[in-house]
């Protein structure tokens, strides 16, 4: 496993996208705990990606157009439906120290959601994780595991950085109302603003 691989995957993973802005957003209101549970339902999330690549579904979703679109459109739907329910939420955050299990649940589960429709990581497991094995690999399914488990360990630690930083200024935000409303405007513009780019990417 070279240098050139975990640098790139650091920058692959540091660059915002829907689920660094999920898991800010949980950092914010619901705190660290909240934060730690979301990056870790985002980073399960890559786990369908990676067994798709690893069986050989990620190549048939790059050869069928069709199918690429359907997950494309599935996943500018969310989250265009993400930036809706943002911006008619409540104008504060809720601030809760006991969030029962089932809370915990929801989040992984929408964190899940979020990049299990994001085809670009199918196309990422696809395109960008073969290169760094080699054409004599003995066991080129279980190299493959082997990065992406490192691609899944970096998600977890940089989103996790994320939402511990936003849960640090969460009390400072949560004094000032006017601020919470624009942050909730701004995360609202920010879901509809990766559909619409996700709309106009190209294959």
């Amino acid at each position: 496993m070279g240098i050139e691989f975990l640098i790139t995957s650091l920058i692959v993973v540091v660059s915002p996208g829907p689920g660094a802005l999920l898991t800010v957003a949980a950092g914010l209101s619901g705190g660290a705990r909240a934060a730690a549970v979301t990056a870790l339902g985002c980073t399960l999330g890559i786990v369908p990606h990676l067994l798709a690549a690893i069986t050989g579904l990620a190549a048939l979703l790059n050869a069928s157009a069709t199918a690429f679109e359907v997950l494309r459109y599935a996943g500018v739907a969310y989250l265009v439906y993400m930036g809706w329910a943002t911006w008619r939420s409540p104008a504060t955050l809720e601030v809760r120290t006991d969030a029962p299990a089932r809370a915990a649940g929801g989040r992984i589960a929408e964190a899940m959601l979020i990049n299990l429709l994001n085809p670009k990581l199918s196309l990422f497991f696809l395109t960008f994780l073969p290169q760094f094995i080699a054409p004599g690999e003995a066991q080129p399914a279980w190299r493959m595991l082997q990065l992406s488990l490192v691609f899944m360990a970096m998600t977890f630690v940089v989103f996790l950085g994320y939402g511990v930083f936003a849960a640090r200024f969460r009390d400072q935000v949560l004094q000032r109302p006017g601020t919470l409303v624009w942050l909730r405007r701004g995360f609202a513009a920010a879901f509809v603003g990766l559909g619409a780019k996700l709309a106009l990417m190209h294959r």
